[in-house]
């Protein structure tokens, strides 16, 4: 669990990740879907693992307190 602002949805396997991305009044079924390929360093990929990190960083489990 997390107490973050979900932007988006990550789904990631060894250097393919799949991008959920959320718009405000629409269900995650209907919203866009990005497949992204780590090419290179600092790219997009990277962007969306790092964000994924900090978040890791930040959760519980949900029998844990605040």
């Amino acid at each position: 669990m997390h107490d973050t602002t979900l932007y988006n949805s990550l789904f990631t396997g060894d250097d393919h990740m799949i991008v959920n991305a959320h718009v405000y009044g629409m269900n995650a079924y209907g919203a866009p879907v990005h497949h992204v390929r780590r090419m290179r360093d600092e790219g997009l990929f990277d962007t969306y693992a790092t964000s994924f990190e900090a978040v890791w960083k930040q959760s519980r489990l949900p029998d844990e307190e605040t």
